[in-house]
């Protein structure tokens, strides 16, 4: 069985790709002509990735926080 904070990481990760995989998704189906992405779409496509990179940073600094279980050291 997997510890507490691993399933945890995989239960925010799993919906953050979703997301990232449903952007992209968005962006390819909305900015596209003749079956070729457009240059605005893929200024957005490199956005989204970006956004994606930024997101999981901050969701690990978040899940660092939260799942952190450190002793007092002054005690």
């Amino acid at each position: 069985m997997l510890e507490r904070d691993r399933l945890i990481e995989i239960g925010v990760a799993i919906p953050m790709v979703a997301i990232m995989i449903g952007a992209m998704m968005v962006v390819g189906e909305n900015y596209k002509t003749n079956g070729t992405l457009t240059p605005e779409g893929g200024q957005l496509l490199v956005g989204t990735i970006i956004g994606f990179v930024v997101l999981m940073l901050a969701v690990g600094v978040a899940l660092a926080y939260v799942t952190n279980d450190s002793v007092d050291a002054s005690a």
